[in-house]
């Protein structure tokens, strides 16, 4: 079934009634919610997790959850705005600064991994697999206005023109596709339909012979009736679909990454509601990954989310930095390098 999502820009009231504040000082005023943003590719688990809090006994504490994009959710958080944000990619050195200036503290918490996926449309018999090249040649900045037609990514394919439906610049999943396919986040085409949301990006698919996108295997994997997966050439040169397996054994590059929570540690500290949601989420991660069709991570690893959080380990272990190319084993190493060095980078 597809995610219920609405439009980045609208908000999604998950519950009604009177709040509970969510605020640096635990006696502020009531009615306001605890306010999320961010990623539309982490929005489904947040989402599940928020509606699992309200179910065990939580339905008085109200959520405002909007996707708007990992660089936008970044902008609210390093800003002081909202106390978590959902990401796809890990914050930026420019996003690192902002957080400093505004004297935000964090932590950052692996939640799952994503195997970005490559969508055409069922009737699309043609590109059954495609290389990083061919990809390449499609979505670099010089394809704009001159590669439009199957034929041009590859001679074997029909000579029809191509519908192009991707992330928006605001998304941490153009920042990965980007970089990983054509070398920089900067580096892309913008002659195509882009929505934050990526249920535009599947309706685009799904209706359309000729289209082509990218976005969250969770969002493939929920409309896999409407949608075919496009086999990615791997490093070793095989062709390798989309999948929970194929990401786990690390078969399936480059196109697969890490998702995170990012959490205000002020917050985290002083209200015990927000808290006390952090904890319902990390406690049951496994399962509500699972549930949204995302890629867990190792219950041992799950356990050193936990530790992390419970540890007040602040900061990131990418540095600013923008990696691509990592196994699921070294993602996690990284994830996991402030345990040795625990200071604000």
């Amino acid at each position: 079934m597809p995610h219920n999502v609405m439009g980045s820009k609208q908000a999604v009231r998950l519950a009604i009634g009177l709040s509970l504040v969510l605020g640096v000082s635990a006696g502020q005023a009531a009615n306001e919610t605890i306010q999320i943003s961010g990623s539309s590719t982490v929005y489904p688990i947040t989402k599940a997790a928020i509606e699992d809090f309200q179910s065990s006994g939580n339905e008085r504490t109200s959520f405002e959850l909007r996707e708007t994009g990992s660089s936008a959710g970044f902008r609210e958080f390093c800003s002081g705005n909202i106390p978590l944000a959902n990401a796809s990619r890990p914050i930026s050195s420019k996003e690192l600064k902002r957080c400093k200036k505004n004297g935000i503290r964090f932590i950052e918490l692996p939640v799952a991994f994503d195997a970005i996926t490559v969508a055409v449309n069922p009737a699309n018999t043609w590109s059954g697999s495609m290389t990083v090249k061919e990809l390449q040649r499609l979505w670099n900045k010089k394809a704009q206005g001159r590669i439009n037609r199957w034929n041009q990514i590859n001679l074997d394919y029909p000579d029809s023109k191509i519908k192009l439906c991707g992330p928006g610049k605001e998304s941490g999943t153009f920042d990965v596709f980007n970089k990983t396919i054509n070398g920089s986040k900067k580096n892309s085409r913008t002659d195509y339909l882009a929505s934050e949301d990526d249920n535009k990006l599947v309706k685009c698919v799904s209706e359309n012979k000729q289209a082509l996108a990218y976005f969250g295997f969770s969002y493939y994997k929920n409309n896999a009736n409407k949608l075919r997966a496009v086999k990615i050439v791997n490093p070793k040169g095989n062709p390798v679909a989309p999948g929970i397996q194929n990401v786990q054994n690390e078969k399936y590059r480059p196109l697969s990454r890490p998702l995170f929570l990012y959490v205000n540690d002020q917050q985290l500290r002083a209200n015990k509601t927000f808290r006390r949601f952090v904890s319902h989420y990390l406690r049951n991660m496994g399962s509500l990954v699972k549930r949204t069709n995302y890629i867990p991570l190792p219950e041992s690893t799950y356990r050193l989310v936990d530790s992390k959080l419970y540890r007040h380990v602040l900061g990131t272990s990418f540095g600013g930095d923008l990696p691509v190319g990592l196994t699921i084993g070294q993602a996690i190493d990284r994830s996991f390098d402030q345990h040795k060095k625990p200071r604000h980078r």
